[in-house]
């Protein structure tokens, strides 16, 4: 059996995206030109809840789409893909696009949902926001937005636990 710590619960969770979504205030003036876009399948419920926090924010409402990075993985010899919708019902030409993910770890997902965002047209520039930032990065990338920064052992697995995955929002930290 493996050990388990609580490292946010509801409340933290709640608290880090509102904090998150302040900072993409701060960091972009002209909110008609943001777009937020989940990586599938956690960061497309955080993208969604950061666009309604940003939509009473800026009295306006904020495009989110979602992105499947499966066929864009490097270690697709390593698993089978589960293939979900893409949805990205807005021209992201010229625009800021917020890429959005649960956990940021090696890069590599975020290195595929780059490539992929390719397939769609060239934003202006791209930020990242992730919930959990636990370091051990195999790729020059680096987040925008943290909700928490996780030192972690690569022995140990980060869990996002989402009310609309999971029932409850908490994220925890699994020795293996």
């Amino acid at each position: 059996m493996s050990e388990s710590t609580l490292l946010l619960d509801a409340a933290a969770v709640q608290r880090a995206l509102t904090r998150m979504a302040h900072e993409i205030t701060e960091r972009n003036t002209d909110p008609a030109n943001i777009v937020l876009v989940g990586v599938q399948s956690g960061g497309v419920y955080l993208a969604e809840r950061l666009g309604q926090i940003l939509s009473v924010i800026w009295d306006r409402p904020v495009p989110v789409g979602h992105l499947d990075i499966s066929m864009h993985r490097d270690d697709l010899e390593q698993m089978m893909p589960n293939v979900r919708p893409t949805k990205i019902p807005m021209d992201i030409n010229g625009k800021t696009l917020v890429l959005v993910d649960d956990v940021l770890f090696t890069g590599r997902s975020t290195r595929a949902a780059l490539d992929s965002l390719n397939d769609f047209g060239r934003p202006r520039r791209v930020q990242l926001a992730v919930l959990i930032d636990r370091g051990h990065r195999e790729l020059p990338i680096k987040a925008d937005f943290v909700g928490k920064n996780v030192p972690t052992a690569l022995r140990e697995r980060v869990n996002v636990l989402l009310k609309e995955i999971d029932g409850q929002d908490a994220v925890t930290l699994e020795k293996l």
